[in-house]
Formats: structure tokens, sequence, C-alpha cells
């Protein structure tokens, strides 16, 4: 098996870090623009082979796409982060150049390959790969949710004071402080509801620590978050490479699913060998599913950018 991850800023490079240490690869190429920056990380990481105990061998390159050839999943982190000054429809037409351009070259050499969306702003850029590329919509998947909910669960451990391994939960909706839909309602401990065990006030603070959990992050280390959404990244390579069949939630294209049309959002899928496989509906009740409508507006209403850039 091949991965590639292009990116390798601390996100990427994170990611490509746990896909070597769990060898979800035999292969594994890590793609900057900056001259030499994933040659030095490829071989940083290589250095850690022995006393690690991985086999993966990991090469990098500076924007020579041809490495990458007969990739089975590639990661794409590369983007820039909004800037003090810069619009919303700056950072899009920015970043979408730079996604659109990987995702394009990487289909050159890698025609079969599942991908994986990091770039923010991530649904939407998930939806311009899905709309440029003319890939079977189960090969285009945005990361998003599968970090949120993470993070959700990470809050719902704090609250509780118990192992987040033994949390079920998931958050649906934009990747986003103000699109995100964190579902208490569902949320469970070793199968118990979690509404059993916290009082409604408690499980609110959960929810809105959650949807500000990256930019508290940023407030606290001055720049973006990378471990956790390097290791989500690292998940759906392993739940695509090991046929697990696991359920996260990704943002993905939906044809009515949800109520929705024409738009990539974050909603429980299936991740296999495929790519992701199904999506599962929770029943939503009326005001989760309001939500989750008002969600996919503010989500459009950023996509119809890329329509004015004349980018789909």
């Amino acid at each position: 098996m091949k991965v590639t991850v292009v990116g390798a800023g601390a996100v990427g490079a994170t990611c490509a870090d746990n896909i070597a240490r769990k060898e979800l690869a035999n292969e594994l190429v890590l793609l900057d623009i900056k001259e030499g920056f994933a040659e030095g990380k490829a071989i940083d990481m290589m250095q850690t082979a022995t006393l690690l105990g991985f086999d993966t061998k990991i090469t990098g390159v500076t924007n020579d796409y041809s490495k990458t050839e007969g990739s089975d999943v590639v990661v794409i982190t590369s983007g820039l982060p909004r800037k003090p000054g810069m619009t919303r429809e700056e950072l899009i037409g920015i970043n979408a150049g730079i996604v659109k351009g990987v995702a394009e070259n990487i289909l050159k050499f890698s025609p079969d390959a599942i991908i994986i969306v990091i770039s923010n702003p991530m649904d939407t850029m998930t939806y311009l790969a899905l709309k440029s590329l003319g890939l079977p919509k189960n090969r285009i998947i945005g990361m998003g949710g599968t970090l949120d909910s993470s993070r959700f669960k990470f809050y719902l451990s704090q609250a509780l004071n118990c192992n987040p391994n033994d949390l079920q939960g998931f958050v649906i909706g934009g990747h986003g402080d103000t699109t995100m839909i964190p579902l208490t309602r569902l949320a469970t401990y070793q199968s118990l509801p979690v509404s059993n065990l916290l009082d409604q006030a408690t499980l609110q603070k959960v929810a809105a620590d959650t949807m500000v959990g990256g930019a508290t992050l940023t407030g606290l280390i001055g720049t973006s978050a990378w471990y956790a959404p390097g290791a989500a990244g690292a998940a759906l390579v392993e739940a695509i490479l090991r046929d697990e069949k696991k359920l996260f939630t990704c943002c993905v294209s939906l044809e009515g699913e949800y109520g929705q049309q024409d738009i990539c959002l974050g909603v429980p899928v299936i991740i296999g060998r495929s790519g992701w496989e199904k999506i599962i509906d929770f029943k939503l009740t009326d005001d989760e599913q309001a939500a989750f409508n008002k969600s996919a507006d503010a989500v459009r209403n950023m996509n119809n950018v890329l329509t004015e850039m004349n980018l789909v």
C-alpha cells in the first residue's frame, strides 16, 4: 500500500508520522512546495524507525508529483491560514487554487486514489474536489467531523471524569465554530446516555467548548492545532487501508440525505476500502434538523464563492 500526504507542515507531518508508526503503508510520500522541507521532515522521521520499530519507507519530495504515482490514499493538508485583514473570499480563492491544483496533479499519477481533504475551509474544499475532479463521490472525504467528534469526546470525558475511549459521541454539520453540531442527545458512556449522568447546563457547556475547540487551541498556542488533526487524518487512512468499516463523521456529498442536496457536509458514514461506503441516518429531532439546515446554509454560502470565482 502507498499513501501520499501533501503538505509537510505541522498537520501533514503529524499525519505522516502517525501513518508510519502504525505501518499502514509500505511506502509513504510527503510532498511540499518548499524546497527541501518535505525531504528534511522525511529524513527526520526515518531516523526514528529503529527507535520505534516501523518499516514504512518515507520519502520527501519538493513538488514532484511523479513520486506519488500509484498512491492508494492521498491526504491533502496544503493551504494557507487566514491572515489578519484577509477576507473570506481571498482565503477561499487562494486555498481553492492550491487544493484544486494539488488534486489534479495527484490524479495524473494516481487515478484510483481516495482523497482525504484537511485543508480549510474544509467543507468548501471538499466540495471543490468533488466538483472539479469528476471522481465517484465515495472517493472524496473531508476530515473535519472526525476531529470535531474526537474533541467532543475529550470534553465529555473531562465533564464525566472518565476514559474518553469509553465514550461514543458524534459532531455533524459544518467544520466551523458556528456550523458544527455536537449531538449531546446521542452521546453515550458505555452504552448509557450521558444525559443520564450530566445535567443540561453541563451538556451545553461541553457542546460550546467543542464548537470553539480549534479557536481555544489557537489562543493557547498561537497557531492552529496539529496533533489531533493529524491523528484524525491518519485514522481515516487506517480505516480505508484496513477496510475497517468504522463509523466516523466525515464531510461527504449529500444527495437528499439529511434533507440536503448539492453540498458536502459532515454526517455519520462507514469508512472502508472503497472510501466512504454508506451514510448512517441518525433520525434527527426537529431541532437538530433545523440546526443542520442552518449549518448547510452557512456552508452553501461559502461554496457560492467558488461559483462567483468560476472555480466550479
